[in-house]
């Protein structure tokens, strides 16, 4: 009796942890999010801090954002978006705009503020299913209503797009990406 009571709980338990994971499209879009997750935390991570406030200025690059307001952007982005794609309001204060709070000011304060954005992001990627991701939401951005999908890999692909200005920053001042290395 007692291993049948044992056999029982037990499969149970694998039965519900099994219905709990993840579908593997959210899957899908959580690796993704990891591998640009690992290449800007790092790149964030080891730009000095007071080269947070460097932009370039040779050249046609007037009124580019600083390395620190890249990363911001980015962070505010990733809320903005992976909590769209799940028809949610991001957890914290965005500020105005796609820029973040102007109450982040520190390099160790906007790192984390880019952790915290990815680990939203994660558990709002995780929630996309092959039945889900197709379903039209509002668009962070104004505009049509877009596939979950395709709002949620806006996350992806426009930190990649900051990640490669990010790097010609930090190239400028001597910094080798820790993904380079």
């Amino acid at each position: 009796m007692k291993a049948t009571i044992l056999l029982l709980t037990t499969t149970g338990l694998f039965l519900a942890a099994a219905a709990f994971a993840a579908d593997p499209v959210g899957q899908l879009y959580d690796r993704e999010l990891k591998m640009v997750e690992s290449e800007m935390v790092s790149l964030a991570e080891a730009m000095p801090a007071d080269k947070y406030d460097f932009r370039p200025s040779d050249g046609a690059f007037k009124d580019v954002r600083t390395f620190g307001q890249q990363v911001k952007h980015v962070a505010t982005v990733l809320y903005m978006v992976t909590a769209q794609s799940q028809g949610q309001k991001p957890p914290v204060d965005l500020g105005k705009g796609e820029n973040g709070p102007d109450s982040i000011k520190t390099k160790a304060e906007i790192v984390q503020y880019l952790k915290d954005a990815f680990a939203f992001g994660h558990k709002m990627t995780s929630m996309l299913t092959a039945g889900n991701q197709m379903e039209l939401v509002k668009s962070p951005f104004g505009g049509p209503d877009q596939p979950r999908a395709g709002i949620a890999h806006v996350a992806v692909w426009h930190t990649f797009d900051h990640y490669g200005q990010m790097v010609v920053y930090a190239r400028m001042n001597g910094v080798i990406p820790p993904a380079s290395k």
